[in-house]
């Protein structure tokens, strides 16, 4: 319930899902070691997946109608993201796991919160000049969204930044940047289904039957709950390009975890 709720509400406001979520595992004391929790944090992304085709069910659907560019603008901002996780997934995975996890999620979460304030400073600017989402604006997102692999990067914040700083509409960045999370979260839940299916006893949640299951279905509802609302917010906060409070708080949490990791507290 704790981990759905903090992944649904982490992965559309911008502060990055991933870095709470190992952040908070870190503090519980889970053992997250050779990616075990990796079954848990991706079935977690799948609730907010649930949120993002209930919010966004008549854009998906509209997808799909000619002259299907927006369709081809989302697959090719997939591309980056989909090689750097094939490539370095378990990399990442190793690093942030290990006892250096606490700093790098500091330095990940700091530079987010500078980001937030570039583009807050950009969609503010009184000589700014919006125009409608183009291919000038969809890669750089893209591009950003596999620099965001790296926890503590916002995914959603890192490609709003981006679509923004290139001169796009706020309104449309947000809705391409919750789109752009669909075919990433269905790369991920596939690949984690088939070694699931494939290698169970390397599982947490095959190692923990029926019990673990039931807590991850519970998680998936809460993080599709918390998604939803964490959808409707966002959309409001990208209106207003208020950013600067969400900075505050990386900062704020950046801090914690170099203190958590200098008195030794978390190893």
């Amino acid at each position: 319930m704790v981990l759905g709720t903090v992944q649904g509400l982490t992965e559309f406001l911008p502060v990055s899902s991933s870095g709470h979520l190992i952040f908070l595992q870190k503090v519980l004391g889970y053992d997250i070691g050779g990616g075990s929790m990796t079954f848990v944090n991706v079935m977690l992304h799948f609730g907010t997946l649930i949120a993002v085709c209930i919010v966004f069910f008549r854009d998906i659907l509209g997808l799909f109608k000619k002259p299907f560019k927006p369709l081809l603008m989302l697959i090719v901002a997939t591309i980056p993201a989909a090689v750097v996780g094939v490539l370095l997934d378990d990399k990442i995975d190793e690093y942030f796991a290990g006892p250096q996890a606490m700093i790098l999620l500091a330095i990940c979460f700091s530079s987010t919160a500078v980001l937030l304030i570039l583009c807050e400073l950009s969609a503010r600017s009184p000589n700014r000049k919006e125009r409608d989402l183009g291919w000038r604006n969809t890669i750089p997102m893209g591009l950003m969204q596999a620099v965001a692999l790296l926890p503590g990067v916002s995914r959603s914040g890192s490609t709003i930044v981006a679509g923004t700083l290139s001169g796009a509409k706020t309104q449309d960045v947000a809705k391409f940047s919750f789109l752009m999370s669909i075919p990433v979260i269905l790369g991920s839940v596939a690949v984690e289904l088939y070694g699931f299916i494939k290698e169970p006893q390397f599982s947490e949640a095959a190692n923990g039957g029926l019990y673990t299951a039931v807590g991850v279905i519970i998680g998936v509802a809460f993080a599709a709950l918390f998604g939803f609302i964490a959808i409707k917010a966002m959309l409001k906060i990208i209106g207003k390009a208020n950013y600067k409070w969400f900075s505050l708080y990386l900062v704020l949490l950046s801090v914690v975890c170099i203190c958590l990791d200098i008195t030794g507290v978390i190893a």
